[in-house]
């Protein structure tokens, strides 16, 4: 099994999507981070099963919220390093902006 390391930027990410989701619904939020949990763990045990989207970015859906996970393998000491989680509807060049 592979570590994970969840970059500031995605842990910021993560953050508002379940305050977000709170202010919508009570606890809706930690159902939010617990999906994310519940998915990076995957991730971290089947790394390769998860297409290449951008370069050598890899990205996969949170089950039942419209959000992606866009991480990165590091082969070398076996760690997936995640960069951000956005919105399926968001704008592309949010990912493009922040992947330079």
């Amino acid at each position: 099994m592979y570590k994970s390391i969840i970059l500031p930027l995605a842990k910021q990410d993560i953050k508002e999507v379940a305050k977000w989701y709170n202010s919508q619904k009570k606890g809706l939020g930690k159902r939010f981070t617990a999906s994310v949990r519940k998915k990076v763990s995957y991730i971290r045990e089947n790394p390769e099963h998860i297409a290449i989207r951008y370069g050598e970015t890899r990205t996969t859906k949170i089950d039942t919220f419209p959000y992606m996970i866009h991480f990165t393998i590091d082969e070398e000491n076996k760690t997936v390093i995640v960069s951000a989680v956005f919105g399926t509807k968001e704008d592309p060049k949010k990912w493009t902006k922040r992947n330079k």
